[in-house]
């Protein structure tokens, strides 16, 4: 060993000697003398490493040897100069051997200049006195990754259930990238899907495609130096349409005679989705058929005359057999039996002529009683119809001047429709299956009940005292007596001649056969089946059209008719296509368009429409406007809802839309997102029913706007099909951020049940549930008992937008068939009256309207006008149209009226009039040295101020919903 250490200590003298040295440079690489060390050979603790270099950073090398007398790198063959080397030599602790360490830098500059067969290398050698070692070669590389992808994704569209490959090849790069792939720039990881498979080949496949892998795919390449993306592939997973079984044979459609029967079919099983291809072949088989034609009954001939009776009477009959009534044939007309007097008119009992015989009591003075008695009673009844008008002729003067809350209230009183969940969704026993009606709760006017059954419900006020509590009321000229009349001369209701009063209480779809109507240059009112329609005639006294459970109405002003005209007028949602498109501004519409008419109507005062909408009102992230149809077809804008207007007013809601119309037309809320936080709200309903055969159950999960009308269509489709509702329906938030919208269905027993042939989630686009317009969308599920003993379902469907909201509808429900037949309380046949004429139509009743106007619209030094009122009723926005109305006051009235028609009491206006009376107490108080006025109304000011209007705040909407308030004098 002494003689190999010797033979290394001159190869490295001999090295010195000859200025061997590294780049070329001259000097002393080993120290004059070596140290002694133990006798053995240097064992390296740490060796230089495979390194890169990224971009101008230079790399560390370092070796680590015991014992050592020396350590020295040499690179591509060459020994690295003693100046480039940090050397440092510590005693180990452990061992108490000396560690000797040695570090160099590499510089991407020196990996560059060096070109040789093999990449560019370094080690070290370490020696000691018994000889040296070497260490591994370490090799250094240049890092970087190019731009560009040797190969990137492409697009998809593949079958639910087919394959997906979608491949990439990174950029090259030092050291290799390695890939991973995003969907919807969230991380794709075949850990946690068993369907999804990564390959080394960095390809991405996913075995069996389903609706939720639709969406759009990235690859990421990625190592030490940065970052690549690939191309957006989108792929969307279609299903094709696929048709349900054939309905049953449709009856004959004549009934006698060749005719035609129909069966259908619908492309729902499945339906086609995300482009999917309709069903091939026929929706509707039509074959001939030969109804029996009916034949009638005829009679036969009389039978012989009976022999005469002791009752002087004989009989005889006939049979309906000549021939029998047959294939719903009528029955023969007239009796069967006939029966006369034998003897004509001779008959005798106890020796006299029957006609001859007749009680004692039978004489003429009973007719002479008789007519007395009718005479008396005509006389009674016309002194009491005189009495009655000569009282209320001269009780005329009084009027209803009391602004209070206890007159208010009598007005018009709430009704509220609603019924009760029978049996909660989460009992495992419940039996009782959920309909229509589960949970819907609407309050009038849904629609109105006929005014001769509850004539109470919408009298203005009782013909007796009211007391007066306020010192404003007071200050409006009240007299302690309150009653209702209508203006001396006019009756409530003005119609042309040969039109009743009855007329008025129309129903949908109703068509006019009177004459004599102001309809000029007015469209046909023959309803279509794109429509619905309501109608109603209305005077001088206004009144109001409702379309049941749509959140639309229109409320015709007192007065706006002249006196001793009549117009019919209509209004119509249309339920077609609807004529608004989408343009490049991805307006949506918000509501149904609404017309009203006719044609040439002209009033004196606004209308008000209501129209409900399904917006979350944001000036910031919405722009909503209100269009109107033109004459070609195309949209105007009328005006934005936040803008102000002499030509229109509009009063947005969180839930309503309220305008003041002038012009007859088509109308339509329009709604335009101005950031992604715009939001417009879904209305989610789940429905069931059993499916082809015995072993099948479907479910239909619903996404609409969420507005009344919106979902009626909903309704109607499932009732329909005898469909029922599952759960209670939850609203969603929809947000505009161009996310999709996905349903899926959860926790279904899968001992029990099977699902086919969907898997367990559906999907909507984005554009899809944006711009329904109204249009309801459904996913359906189809699912199959395993056992014919399975009676109950229980599941959970989730429907969430991605990266949005979620809500969840919880279902448990028998299978078993029902007889129970669901029909919502809207389509019963005792809500059809949907117009409502005279004072029954409003909640203030007529003669405190006309004072409260008369009280505001007069300009008043002390501010009590109808600014004032307007802003004590939180509509002090646009006051500029107001302003050119004849009658400011009214107008605001009218808004008032159309905007609380659904709560059915006057709490907020019986409010505002009592702050307005807190107000002109004081002013009174302080001006009562130098206005006379003042002190007029100071003096007539009785009651206390400070007190509610006629105890409003003890009269809740329990009591005025199914009572009406009694009032005593």
């Amino acid at each position: 060993m002494a003689d190999n250490y010797s033979q290394f200590q001159q190869q490295v003298l001999l090295a010195l000697r000859n200025k061997c040295t590294v780049g070329g440079a001259t000097g002393d690489i080993l120290p004059d003398s070596l140290p002694s060390v133990p006798g053995t050979l240097p064992h390296f603790l740490k060796e230089p490493e495979d390194s890169y270099i990224i971009k101008s950073n230079p790399i560390k090398l370092l070796c680590r040897a015991v014992p050592a007398l020396q350590i020295f790198f040499k690179c591509n063959g060459e020994w690295v100069h003693q100046n480039e080397h940090v050397s440092r030599e510590y005693m180990d602790q452990n061992t108490g051997l000396k560690v000797r360490e040695v570090l160099i830098n590499v510089s991407r500059q020196q990996v560059e200049d060096f070109h040789g067969p093999e990449d560019y290398w370094c080690l070290c050698v370490a020696w000691s006195h018994l000889g040296t070692s070497k260490s591994r070669k370490a090799t250094v590389h240049i890092a970087y990754l190019r731009k560009n992808f040797e190969q990137d994704p492409q697009g998809k569209e593949v079958p639910i259930k087919g394959m997906i490959v979608l491949h990439c090849r990174p950029p090259e790069g030092v050291p290799t990238a390695e890939v991973e792939w995003l969907k919807n720039e969230e991380l794709v990881s075949s850990l946690t899907d068993d369907n999804i498979d990564t390959r080394a080949d960095h390809n991405l496949i996913i075995n069996e495609a389903r609706l939720s892998d639709s969406g759009n795919y990235t690859c990421l390449a990625s190592n030490i130096v940065a970052k690549r993306r690939s191309a957006t592939a989108t792929v969307v997973v279609f299903v094709n349409g696929g048709w349900s079984l054939w309905t049953e044979w449709s009856p004959c459609n004549v009934p006698c005679g060749r005719g035609v029967q129909k069966r259908s079919r619908t492309c729902t099983n499945p339906a086609p989705l995300n482009g999917g291809a309709f069903c091939q072949g026929m929706s509707v088989q039509k074959i001939t058929c030969n109804a029996l034609c009916p034949i009638d009954g005829g009679w036969e001939k009389w039978s012989e005359w009976t022999a005469c009776g002791v009752q002087c009477e004989r009989q005889r009959r006939r049979e309906c057999n000549n021939p029998p009534p047959r294939h719903r044939g009528i029955m023969c007309e007239g009796p069967s039996n006939a029966t006369e007097n034998c003897t004509g008119g001779m008959c005798t009992q106890n020796g006299k002529l029957l006609h001859d015989v007749k009680p004692q009591s039978m004489d003429g003075s009973n007719d002479v009683a008789l007519y007395s008695g009718l005479g008396s009673g005509v006389i009674v009844v016309a002194v009491l119809v005189v009495a009655v008008m000569l009282y209320r002729r001269s009780q005329s003067n009084y009027g209803v001047d009391v602004i209070d809350s206890s007159a208010l209230t009598g007005g018009f009183q709430s009704f509220t429709f609603k019924t009760t969940r029978q049996g909660s969704p989460l009992l495992l026993n419940s039996s009782l299956q959920p309909d229509l009606t589960v949970g819907r709760t609407y309050s009038s006017p849904i629609c109105f009940k006929d005014s001769i059954d509850n004539k109470e419900l919408f009298d203005p006020l009782p013909d007796n005292k009211v007391k007066v509590q306020s010192s404003f009321m007071v200050s409006l000229g009240v007299a302690d007596r309150a009653e209702y009349h209508a203006p001396k001369g006019h009756p409530p209701e003005t119609f042309p001649r040969g039109l009743n009063r009855d007329y008025s209480n129309n129903t949908v779809e109703r068509r006019n056969t009177k004459k004599g109507l102001l309809t000029p240059n007015g469209p046909p009112l023959t309803p279509t089946k794109d429509q619905m329609r309501t109608t109603g005639v209305f005077g001088h006294l206004g009144g109001r059209l409702v379309v049941p459970n749509t959140g639309v109405s229109l409320l015709v002003p007192h007065g706006a008719i002249t006196e001793d005209t009549s117009w019919e007028m209509y209004m119509v949602i249309n339920q077609g296509e609807s004529s608004f498109q989408t343009g490049e501004g991805c307006e949506i519409l918000l509501g149904p368009e609404v017309t009203y008419g006719p044609r040439g109507l002209d009033l004196s005062s606004p209308v008000a429409m209501t129209i409900a909408h399904c917006a979350e009102v944001d000036t910031e992230n919405w722009n909503i406007q209100l269009k109107r149809k033109t004459q070609d077809n195309s949209w105007e804008e009328v005006m934005s809802v936040e803008d102000e207007s002499t030509f229109c007013y509009c009063l947005m809601d969180s839930s309503s839309c309220h305008l003041l119309l002038d012009q007859p037309g088509s109308y339509a809320l329009v709604g335009e997102p101005l950031t992604q936080a715009a939001v417009k709200r879904l209305k989610l309903a789940v429905f069931g029913s059993m499916g082809a055969t015995p072993m099948d159950y479907s479910l239909r999960v619903y996404c609409v706007d969420d507005t009344p009308y919106a979902f009626q269509g909903v309704v109607a489709t499932e009732t329909s099909r005898g469909g029922q509702l599952l759960e209670e329906p939850k609203m969603l938030p929809f947000r505009g951020n161009t996310f999709s919208l996905q349903v899926y269905i959860q926790d279904v027993p899968q001992f029990l049940w099977s699902i086919k042939p969907f898997t367990t989630c559906q999907e909507f686009s984005f554009s899809q549930v944006w711009c329904s317009n109204q249009k309801p969308l459904h996913c359906a599920f189809s699912l199959e008992r395993n056992s014919p003993t399975t009676t109950q379902l229980s599941c959970k469907i989730s429907v969430r937008q991605v990266k949005g909201h979620e809500q969840i509808l919880q279902v448990y429900t028998s299978v078993a068939e029902s007889k129970k037949e669901s029909v919502p309380f809207f389509m019963q046949t005792d809500c059809t009256v949907t117009s409502q004429t005279g004072p029954k139509a409003f909640k203030i009743p007529l003669s405190i309207r006309q004072r409260i106007c008369a009280t505001f619209d007069t300009a008043n030094a002390k501010g009590k006008d109808w600014q004032l009122l307007a802003q004590k009723l939180h509509l002090d926005r646009n006051l500029s149209y107001f302003l050119k109305q004849q009658s400011p006051s009214a107008v605001i009235l009218s808004l008032w009226e159309a905007r609380h028609q659904d709560t059915g009491d006057l709490d907020s206006l019986a409010s505002a009039l009592e702050e307005i009376g807190k107000i002109h107490s004081k002013s009174t108080a302080a001006k009562s040295q130098e206005d006379p006025e003042s002190d007029l109304v100071h003096h007539l000011g009785t009651g206390s101020p400070g007190n509610p209007v006629c105890g409003m705040g003890e009269l809740t909407n329990h009591e005025t919903a199914n009572s009406v308030p009694e009032y005593t004098g």
